[in-house]
């Protein structure tokens, strides 16, 4: 496992959730649950290898360093964080089990030139980078003009995605 603290870590009936911040992944094994809140024109990217019950998430902000003049973590590209996580997975070559599930990538921001249809241009580097890894994504819930809260279950691979405006949703 890797990326998170302990402060970040919450007790649930099944296991505990491991809570991933802005701009980070987490990778980890059944019987934790990790869990992103807040994504609007974020991207919440799952990945799990059914096999080994192991799997990552990451809240990505941006598509790459490209389209920031901002200095930070590169954990928050898509261009980095998604072949990265999938690099933590694949030990033992196990690449070709990975399934992954793309969430959020809103229209956040309506009137602010500089992020007009940053969520799209998430949501296609992400679904660009798994095609180059040749890992599918088997469902996505993305697109919209509201925030969702993600949770994946590492027991099953369950995308469980909450919402104010539409309530649970199950990927």
């Amino acid at each position: 496992m890797t990326g998170y603290d302990e402060h970040e870590c919450r007790d649930l009936t099944d296991g505990f959730a491991v809570y991933v911040g802005t701009g980070k992944y987490v990778v980890a094994s059944h019987p934790k649950v990790l869990v992103t809140q807040a994504l609007g024109s974020c991207i919440g990217v799952t990945m799990f290898d059914p096999f080994r019950h192991t799997g990552g998430l990451a809240h990505v902000m941006l598509p790459s360093p490209a389209d920031t003049a901002f200095q930070g973590t590169l954990d928050r590209f898509a261009s980095y964080a998604v072949p990265r996580m999938a690099e933590m997975l694949s030990e033992g070559g196990a690449r070709r089990r990975l399934v992954a599930k793309v969430i959020g990538g809103a229209s956040m921001f309506t009137g602010d030139i500089r992020f007009t249809g940053i969520g799209d241009r998430n949501a296609e580097e992400v679904r660009r980078q798994l095609a180059l890894l040749m890992i599918p994504v088997l469902a996505e819930d993305t697109g919209g003009s509201h925030a969702r809260t993600v949770e994946l279950h590492l027991d099953t691979g369950l995308v469980v995605v909450r919402s104010y405006l539409y309530g649970m949703k199950e990927l």
